[in-house]
Order: structure tokens, then C-alpha cells, then sequence
């Protein structure tokens, strides 16, 4: 082995570290092979773009037996860095030529993002849309390694596990999209750990038998702490033996997880799962999932959605690479709004009240709405919107738009426990009503109880 400084712990090539409050510490140890009178290991951190020190070199601890260790303090979000090592002398000078050292290169500090979930969440987009690599958008691949951040993300070449293999070549996710997004408006990296899984339940992802919980963590370890977790699963608990716990389950996962990270606001941008198209006709399931989706964000802190009924698909399940895009961008609008408080992302609307205002009249109020609702003109029999009670299904024969509300007109009177529920189906009518300022579709609901109190 060549003399000089070897760095066993320290970051990897390509990795984006965790900021917080704007900047981050690195902590470097390893051994040094002695040159002559070069004894003492020396590190910094430059800008990869100019070579401009960010960090001047500082010497690092002797621990003795020609062991070392160092800790650089408060580098700022930013990058790409390049980390480097020398060998020198005690007075330090001339560092620039100092014995040869270790290096570690195109890392950035950031924020980091764990993709977790199944199919539409490992990325099965088979179609084509540009969305090319960039630096500083970068991915932990499932060999272990931190890489530039490049279509598919689920690939197994070299998988260190094969706990979340695939069993086809994925395709195109929607996260690259995301993290791009997020780049730009906040001007420093974005990381993103895959730990997905196609088909997955989230039995598989239960905190204490899941192994998929458990590969995420095995993932996290010396790759935490992180921003928030990037969560789109739930198509397979749509069956009728699990849907109707789904939403506890859910809440008992995120709140582990977040004790297990040792951060008990820890981000959750989730997503209510789309169509499918075959025959199965299970709408009650799709219903009732899309509805604790709906529901964990106003009951959990810190848990965010955004719809897809509005998603175009590249077959019968699985989000198209176009679609991809725009539920990237959505996500990546709602955290630039609610976790960074910039102005530059909508929320869907949310349905907040549904009462009647007569015998054979109901009106649905929703928030937030940023310009007016639309429902594409549409006539009342393909509007997306539902009315039950006990009697059955009672027919909308025409509906009125207000800014934040839908004045629906019934063939008869609603009878008592009547309920309305919005782009429930498991393959609902293409055009849902949406906020004109954004295009964002309401989020689906399923069964929200009618008052008879205006």
C-alpha cells in the first residue's frame, strides 16, 4: 500500500449529508501510512466547481499508532465539495505539497429523502419523458453506493440485499422530479435512499416484523439523520381482511419510525394511491384507503398528501413517466410550502364540510382553495362526487360552483346517515373538480357523513 493517509470513516463519493440550520459537521477518522518527516494528517474541504477552500486545512487529532480523526465544523448547504487529505510535516507549511492523501469526491450537504412504499414509489413509469440525471441530485443505490441520481432507481445491479429486489426492471419515479425541484428553489443538494418495494404491503413495512422496515433502517444506518420520508404504498391493503385498520397501522408505523430516528416531527409526503383499471370493481377498498390517506394528514402532524386521480398511467396500475413528473412536482411544491414556507407550491383542496341545505340539497365546502373550484363543465351524471343513505344511491341531477364550495341538487330527499364521497372508485371518472390556480384535483374522500345542520 502507497504511504500517505488512508479515510476509513467519512463520506462517501456522491453522498449527500443531512444539513441543519444550514450547515454540517463532517467527521473524518482512518490511518496514515509515515513519509519520512510527514507525520501529521492534514484535511479541508474545497469547492469542486473553482477549487476555492470552503474549509482550510486544519490538522487532525493523532490517536497514536498512526491513527487519526477530525472534525470539521459548520460546513455550510452546499456543493458539490471535494474532500481532501495530505501528509506533512509539524509546521504545516506548504500544504499544497503535502504527502498524498485520501480524497472523497462530488459530495454535497443537504437534505435527504427516503423513497418508501411500493410499485409507484420504486418507479414503474415505462414510458418516456426527459428527465435527466443532474449533479447534486444525487441517489443511494441499492449496491450500497451513493451515485448521481439517474433512472431506475430500483435497479439490483449489485444489491447488497435483496430484501426490496424487484422482480422486473423498474422504470421511471416520480423522485428525481421532486428532488430537482427542490434543488432549485433551495440552492443546495438533495439526496434521495431508495428502500421501496413493488407489491409491498404495509404489514411488510410494521416496525416490528417487516423486513422492509428493517432494510429501511440498515439503509439509514450511517446515512441518518434526514429531512423527511417520500411514502406512496397502499394498494395492496385495499382487500377486505386489512383496509379497515390501514390508518392506524399506518399511525403506529410513522410514529415508531420517528422514535427510532430520534426526531419526532419527522416529515411524512405521502400520496393517495391512483386508478386501477382491470375488472376487480373493488371500489370499496380504494375508497376506504384513499380515505385514511386523506385522513392521516389531518390527523397526524406533519403528514402531508396530494391526490392522482388525475395521473395517466403506463398500464393498468402504474403511474406514466409524464405523470411522474407532475406528482414530483406536486410533492415538491408541497414541501417547499409547508416545510420550507417558501411560495412556491399549491395543496390540493380538501373537503371540509358537507351539510344540507334543504331536503334535496348539499353543500360541500372544501380548503384550501387559492383561486375558484372547476369542474370542466361537466354534466352532473359524470361529475365524481357520490350520494348514499340508507335507501341506497340518490342520483345528482345538477350541481353549482362557488369559490371553495359544490351545491349539489338531488333527485330526491337525502334520508338519514347520508354520505357523499368524492373520486372514490377504483378507477374514478377522469375529471375531477380542481383549484383553477393550480389544476391540483380535490383530494378523494369516501362516506364523509352529511350534516343536517346548515
Amino acid at each position: 500500500m502507497n504511504p500517505g493517509v488512508i479515510i476509513e470513516k467519512g463520506p462517501d463519493d456522491w453522498q449527500v449529508i443531512q444539513q441543519k440550520n444550514g450547515k454540517a459537521d463532517i467527521r473524518l477518522e482512518g490511518y496514515y501510512i509515515p513519509q519520512d518527516k510527514c507525520k501529521v494528517v492534514y484535511a479541508r474541504i474545497v469547492d469542486e466547481e473553482t477549487g476555492f477552500p470552503v474549509e482550510p486545512w486544519k490538522a487532525a487529532v493523532d490517536l497514536g499508532g498512526n491513527r487519526w480523526e477530525i472534525t470539521l465544523h459548520s460546513i455550510p448547504a452546499g456543493g458539490l465539495y471535494r474532500l481532501e487529505t495530505c501528509l506533512n510535516e509539524e509546521d504545516g507549511l506548504a500544504l499544497e505539497w503535502g504527502f498524498r492523501g485520501d480524497m472523497r469526491h462530488h459530495f454535497g450537504i443537504g437534505d435527504v429523502y427516503v423513497i418508501a412504499g411500493q410499485s409507484n414509489a420504486a418507479g414503474y413509469g415505462k414510458d418516456f419523458v426527459y428527465d435527466p440525471p443532474e449533479p447534486a441530485v444525487h441517489l443511494l443505490r441499492n449496491n450500497g453506493r451513493w451515485d448521481m441520481a439517474g433512472h431506475p432507481f430500483n435497479e439490483n445491479t449489485g444489491a447488497v440485499g435483496k430484501v426490496n429486489s424487484e422482480g422486473a426492471n423498474p422504470g421511471h419515479s416520480p423522485y428525481l422530479a421532486f428532488a430537482r425541484r427542490l434543488k432549485k428553489y433551495l440552492g443546495y443538494p438533495v439526496g434521495l435512499i431508495q428502500t421501496s418495494k413493488g407489491g409491498s404491503s404495509l404489514q411488510e413495512w410494521d416496525p416490528d416484523t417487516g423486513p422492509l422496515y428493517r432494510n429501511m433502517m440498515a439503509a439509514l444506518s450511517g446515512n441518518s439523520p434526514v429531512k423527511g420520508i417520500l411514502w406512496y404504498q397502499g394498494c395492496s391493503d385495499t382487500g377486505p381482511e386489512v383496509r379497515d385498520t390501514y390508518l392506524d397501522r399506518f399511525k403506529g408505523m410513522v410514529s415508531r419510525l420517528r422514535g427510532d430516528l430520534k426526531d419526532p416531527a419527522l416529515p411524512f409526503l405521502t400520496v393517495q394511491i391512483a386508478r386501477l383499471t382491470n375488472s376487480d370493481n373493488n371500489h370499496t377498498g380504494w375508497g376506504m384507503i384513499r380515505e385514511a390517506q386523506r385522513r392521516a394528514a389531518e390527523e397526524i402532524e406533519n403528514v402531508f398528501v396530494v391526490p392522482t386521480t388525475d395521473c395517466t398511467l403506463s398500464d393498468a396500475i402504474h403511474l406514466s413517466a409524464s405523470a411522474n413528473l407532475v406528482l414530483g412536482e406536486r410533492l415538491a411544491g408541497v414541501a417547499l410550502r409547508r416545510l420550507y414556507g417558501k411560495p412556491y407550491g399549491y395543496e390540493a383542496p380538501n373537503i371540509k364540510t358537507a351539510c344540507l341545505t334543504g331536503a334535496d340539497s348539499i353543500r360541500l365546502t372544501f380548503a384550501p382553495v387559492y383561486n375558484r373550484l372547476y369542474a370542466f363543465e361537466e354534466p352532473p351524471e359524470q361529475l365524481p362526487l357520490t350520494v348514499e343513505d340508507k335507501e341506497g344511491r340518490i342520483r345528482v341531477v345538477s350541481y353549482t360552483l362557488e369559490k371553495a364550495a359544490v351545491i349539489l341538487r338531488l333527485e330526491r330527499p337525502a334520508g338519514p346517515d347520508c354520505t357523499v364521497s368524492g373520486a372514490a372508485d377504483m378507477n374514478p371518472p377522469w375529471f375531477t373538480p380542481v383549484d383553477f390556480a393550480s389544476h391540483i384535483p380535490i383530494l378523494s374522500f369516501y362516506r364523509f357523513p352529511v350534516s343536517d345542520k346548515p
